[in-house]
């Protein structure tokens, strides 16, 4: 294989590995800040059961409080039937005593169904404040881990970098330049393997004559369909391999 050859392989293998490590370290933020999202939702869904619970305790003490209110009003009318006149003072009295009395058993009712709703309440909070501990400590760990990732994968990117700008120096710079343009027009890919006689990047057969200056290794060709520089790695063949026979 030629020398500029062999370079630019070695330098696409590096692209692949800088480009793999770029691809995570581009994802671990994202998969941050997904794990973070969710864990933020879970907060706010806690926020909202402690502020509906807090909701339920306010309007449990704004009925008690008119119970309260109904019970004196009840205990100053009992007092005035005492200096009632007439039967009918009596009864007006009666009645607004009885209004009162209903009101009460509405409001007490209306107690028994806030706190039967707290109650369900308090539970789902209770457990959703020990869930969240656990997911954030979960949350912090893989936090923790990405971040290490991220600064182990920096410390590769840099020295795979070094590597790749060592090879370059050696590679004839017509070549390069020509590499790198393969590469940004194929995803990446500059380099394909034609030793099948197909070109496994556009996979067009190769022309006979073409595969056979190819496969002489005189000089670097290029892929007449897709461009890509061709490689041929002649295949082991073992045919010639034969057991010596035991007699």
């Amino acid at each position: 294989m030629l020398q500029d050859l062999a370079l630019v392989v070695e330098l696409q293998a590096l692209d692949r590995k800088i480009a793999s490590l770029e691809k995570e370290v581009a994802a671990l933020p994202v998969h941050v800040a997904q794990i973070e999202k969710k864990l933020e939702s879970h907060k706010r869904h806690l926020e909202a059961s402690r502020a509906a619970l807090t909701a339920n305790a306010a309007d449990r003490k704004k009925l008690e409080g008119e119970i309260q209110i109904h019970e004196q009003k009840i205990s100053k009318l009992k007092s005035q039937m005492l200096e009632a006149k007439t039967n009918e003072q009596y009864r007006a009295f009666q009645n607004e005593i009885n209004w009162c009395e209903k009101e009460i058993r509405k409001q007490e009712d209306r107690i028994l169904e806030f706190m039967e709703q707290s109650e369900p309440l308090d539970k789902n909070i209770k457990l959703a404040e020990a869930s969240l501990k656990v997911e954030q400590k979960q949350v912090d760990g893989e936090k923790q881990s990405a971040q290490k990732r991220t600064a182990a994968d920096q410390s590769a990117l840099a020295e795979i970098r070094t590597q790749r700008a060592g090879i370059v120096a050696k590679v004839d710079p017509k070549l390069y330049t020509r590499y790198e343009s393969i590469r940004k027009k194929n995803k990446g890919v500059a380099i394909a393997d034609a030793t099948d006689g197909r070109c496994d990047g556009c996979m067009i057969a190769l022309r006979p004559q073409f595969f056979q200056d190819l496969k002489s290794g005189q000089e670097v060709m290029f892929c007449e369909l897709c461009g890509r520089i061709l490689t041929y790695n002649p295949v082991v063949s073992f045919d010639n391999d034969i057991a010596p026979t035991l007699k």
